[in-house]
């Protein structure tokens, strides 16, 4: 190493030597600790974390009780396949999961390891049970990259040369206000897309061979795209009246991020199943398929699960976060940081013409970037250098959108009020840099 290359700087050189160009790299940040909101690299430089893993860390890094849990069950076991011997974590989280969220009645739920894993798992389940074969999804999705997540996800970028997809599977326009609504009133705009719906069973797919919609209620990777409550309401019931089941993909927006455990608490509208990971876990690889326990249990044996689902020391880290979360209130945390956000993002709104909408629910907060003030015209230039001007000031901060102009905040709802300012005073003062 010489005098001038630092160690994150050799570190990154490696990675390039030895890991695919395929594996994403959003920024050139190195990690040695982390704890809280912070994360420390590799030269010693403490950087405050406005990525949030990716939406993984809501209860911040490293998590003291959840720690222990994964220390104290690792001495125990670390894995036998719940397949071959059932263990208590397993069962007591998915006890734990089913009184948090239920679904409208007796619930049940299968433990996986990744979101697209149980988007995959969910598909499986509700083909079994509807006996039909077709999935309804929605532009800008995100859903994952194993083959009919990749499918479901809208983005081409995501997805060069990985075809064939998977079949029966049918996209139709994500209810995007701000890009959309032409001026019209959101009742307006809300009840043309729920004729889409309707014109949909007519010229794409007839809804009886539909066995699902999948949708994220707050878009992750799209950008933030929050569905309007009524249109939520239509989409059910417009399942209901042609026998599809309805799919909540909440991998990004559940546990605190939206300010309630679950996004769809705040739509008022209960799914048939619907997806988990990310902070269930506090960053261990977990995640959950949850369902109407009468669904759930169509799946047939040995249909669904796999060799490593419900890791015993994941589900200890599962448990010991939910209960931490709890303890902390973690969902009025995912208010206060929001409110926090939103307001000094409206502010920069307000100075900078640059910034066509600033959306979110909870603590998923985004602003996206245009030109002329056109929703049409993404401005992914003014996004990609806001972001590497606050990388060079140790703020880590990831874009979102199908075109990449949108700046998103996932950061830890532990965060500070002193550590979260600081963050978005660096963020507001490039900025003003960037945009004059």
């Amino acid at each position: 190493m010489t005098e001038q290359t630092t160690k994150s700087q050799e570190l990154i050189a490696r990675r390039k030597a030895a890991i695919p160009n395929g594996v994403g790299m959003f920024n050139h940040a190195t990690a040695a600790h982390a704890s809280g909101a912070i994360i420390t690299d590799v030269d010693g430089r403490e950087l405050i974390d406005f990525a949030g893993g990716i939406g993984v860390v809501n209860a911040g890094h490293c998590p003291p009780p959840v720690v222990k849990a994964i220390q104290e069950q690792a001495e125990k076991f670390l894995h036998v396949s719940f397949n071959v011997a059932s263990y208590e974590p397993y069962i007591a989280l998915c006890e734990k999961l089913n009184a948090l969220l239920p679904h409208g009645g007796p619930t049940k739920t299968m433990l996986v390891n990744t979101g697209a894993e149980a988007v995959e798992n969910a598909i499986k389940i509700a083909r079994q049970a509807t006996k039909r074969s077709g999935v309804l999804c929605f532009t800008d999705a995100f859903h994952g990259r194993s083959m009919m997540a990749m499918t479901l996800t809208s983005k081409v970028g995501y997805k060069p040369d990985c075809g064939p997809f998977a079949p029966e599977v049918y996209r139709t326009q994500y209810p995007n206000f701000y890009r959309y609504g032409g001026g019209r009133s959101e009742a307006a705009f809300v009840q043309a897309e729920l004729h889409r719906l309707e014109e949909l069973s007519h010229n794409t797919v007839d809804p009886k061979q539909l066995a699902c919609v999948i949708i994220e209620l707050v878009q992750g990777e799209g950008g933030f795209n929050v569905a309007p409550k009524a249109y939520v309401e239509g989409l059910r019931k417009w399942c209901d009246k042609h026998g599809i089941l309805l799919i909540f993909d909440e991998v990004q927006a559940g546990f605190g991020r939206t300010g309630a455990w679950a996004a769809y608490e705040h739509f008022g509208v209960i799914p048939d199943l619907s997806t988990w990971a990310k902070s269930l876990g506090s960053g261990m690889p977990i995640g959950c398929v949850m369902g109407k326990a009468e669904i759930m249990d169509k799946a047939g044996p040995s249909s669904i699960g796999g060799t490593y689902i419900g890791n015993p020391v994941s589900c200890a880290a599962a448990l010991a976060t939910i209960q931490y979360m709890e303890e902390i209130d973690i969902n009025a945390k995912g208010r206060h940081v929001g409110d926090t956000i939103r307001k000094r993002f409206e502010q920069m709104k307000a100075k900078h013409a640059c910034i066509g909408e600033v959306r979110g629910l909870g603590a998923m907060i985004a602003m996206e970037f245009v030109k002329d003030g056109d929703p049409m015209k993404p401005d992914a230039d003014t996004c990609a250098a806001l972001m590497n001007a606050c990388a060079k000031r140790d703020l880590i901060v990831i874009t979102a959108g199908t075109d990449k102009n949108v700046i998103r905040v996932l950061s830890p709802l532990v965060i500070s009020d002193e550590l979260l300012n600081k963050g978005l005073d660096i963020m507001e003062e490039e900025l003003d840099k960037i945009a004059g």
